[in-house]
Formats: structure tokens, C-alpha cells, sequence
């Protein structure tokens, strides 16, 4: 028994394929079972191949290329809601009040007077009478007043042309601007230029002119109907009325602290 053990260990050192270096060939490959696996597979059916790599890289290119208001947005801020429940607020009344925005609306036979009460609020009527006051006025107090109501006037012209082509804002009706619109730039809807002009106008008269308790009424409605017929023929919604009420009253504040005394009204004048 012994002697058959001696044996067969010699004749296990003798096999050089017990040797280290030669081991690996007594192992299986690695890839056989791997092998039988996959040709067990093929042999019981079709198998379903994954999608490649370089689609799912490509869908996901695709979503982050949408554009922003095709994506949902899952935690609004409180700020965002408030936000756009204001914003669709603000549509909807417009929506309501453009009465006349177009020849099916219900009072489309109004559409001419209402367009009528917003051209006494544009900017190329005032700029215009104001010129012509300036020539026949003979008076240096009256001078003074229309030099600064001029210097007004182009004020709230720049200023409602370049917010508006910042905003860009449209209005709630396609409705296309008019010529004396695209001549004073008020093409967009924010801020309403009408607006703004009315209010202030209004306030620049209220505070320089002597007038009857009856005409300081006539002229507060004049401005709030000027920036109703802007909602009511469908070119502004109701914010970009409000908003271009209160800036023409900062415009207003504005030329009150720039003045332009009596002597360098004259000096202008004489200049031009």
C-alpha cells in the first residue's frame, strides 16, 4: 500500500502537466459555460437584444433640448405659483374686457369709437399740438410750461419704446399695431405707452393749470377711459395698463425734479 502511494506521487511529479506554468491547461476556459448558456438560450428561443447604448445617450440629449415651457416642473416655489395664478388671472380679464377686439366681438359697432378715445391718448396728436402751442404762445410762463411738457412727452415716448422692446411682451388678441403706433415704437403690449402718456398728462395739467372741480373730474376719466379702450380693442392686457398708469406718474415726479427754468426755456427756443 505504501509502495503503490510512492508510486503514484512519482508519477505525479513526472506529469509535467502538474507543473505551475501548464495548470491553466487543465482548467476550462471561461468562456465555455458562457458558451453552453448562450447556445441553450439560442436553442429554446429568440432572446430580446437591449437597446444600444448610443439611444438612450440620444433620448436623453433630446429631453434636455425641450424647450422650458414643455417641461413639467414638479416643485414649484410659492413665488411661481402666486405668479402664474396672477398671470392667468390677468388673461382672463383681459380676455373678458377686449369686448372689441374684433369685427365677431359683442360690441364690434363700438370698435371705432373706442379706437377714436384712444388715439386722444397717443403720442403724435400731443407731441404735435404741443409744438404748435409753443409757436403761438406769446407768454414766457406759458412757454415754460409747454417747453417742459414737450421734454415730458419724448420722455414717455423713449422710455415705453424701450421697455417695451425688453419685455416683448404680446397682447391678449393678434391684433397689429397701427402706422401711428410703429411712428412712436409702441409695438408691443408692456407697458401700455396710451397709458402711461394719459396719466401723465393728466397730472402735469392737474398740477400746472387753474382748472374747475368739474374739468379735474373730466380729466382723471379721460385718463382712465384712455387706458380702458387700449383693454377694450384687445392691444393691452389690464397689468400693462396699471403699469403704464403708474409710470407715467413717476414720469411725471421725473420731469418735476428736472425742471427747465424760464431762462433755459428761452435759450432753447431761440436755439431751435
Amino acid at each position: 500500500m505504501p509502495a503503490s502511494q510512492s508510486r503514484a506521487r512519482a508519477r505525479d511529479r513526472n506529469n509535467i502537466l502538474n507543473r505551475a506554468e501548464f495548470l491553466s491547461l487543465n482548467q476550462p476556459p471561461k468562456g465555455a459555460p458562457e458558451a453552453r448558456s448562450s447556445s441553450v438560450r439560442k436553442a429554446s428561443g429568440p432572446s430580446v437584444q437591449p437597446p444600444p447604448a448610443g439611444d438612450g445617450a440620444r433620448e436623453r440629449r433630446q429631453s434636455q433640448q425641450l424647450p422650458e415651457e414643455d417641461c413639467m416642473q414638479l416643485n414649484p416655489s410659492f413665488k411661481g405659483i402666486a405668479f402664474n395664478s396672477l398671470l392667468a388671472i390677468d388673461i382672463c380679464m383681459s380676455k373678458r374686457l377686449g369686448v372689441c377686439a374684433g369685427r365677431a366681438a359683442s360690441w364690434a359697432g363700438a370698435r371705432s369709437m373706442v379706437k377714436l378715445i384712444g388715439i386722444t391718448g397717443h403720442g403724435i396728436p400731443w407731441i404735435g399740438g404741443t409744438i404748435l402751442c409753443l409757436v403761438k404762445s406769446s407768454t414766457l410762463a406759458g412757454q415754460e410750461v409747454l417747453m417742459n411738457l414737450l421734454l415730458a412727452l419724448l420722455l414717455d415716448i423713449m422710455t415705453v419704446a424701450s421697455v417695451q422692446k425688453l419685455i416683448k411682451r404680446r397682447g391678449p388678441y393678434e391684433t397689429s399695431p397701427g402706422l401711428l403706433d410703429y411712428l412712436t415704437m409702441d409695438i408691443y403690449a408692456f407697458p401700455a405707452g396710451h397709458a402711461s402718456r394719459a396719466a401723465m398728462v393728466s397730472k402735469f395739467f392737474l398740477s400746472h393749470l387753474v382748472l374747475a372741480v368739474p374739468l379735474r373730474v373730466l380729466l382723471v376719466l379721460w385718463a382712465f377711459c384712455v387706458g380702458l379702450s387700449r383693454v377694450m380693442i384687445g392691444r393691452h392686457h389690464v397689468t400693462d395698463v396699471i403699469s403704464g398708469f403708474v409710470i407715467g406718474y413717476f414720469q411725471f415726479r421725473l420731469v418735476e425734479l428736472v425742471w427747465m427754468s424760464s431762462n433755459t426755456c428761452q435759450m432753447l427756443i431761440s436755439a431751435w
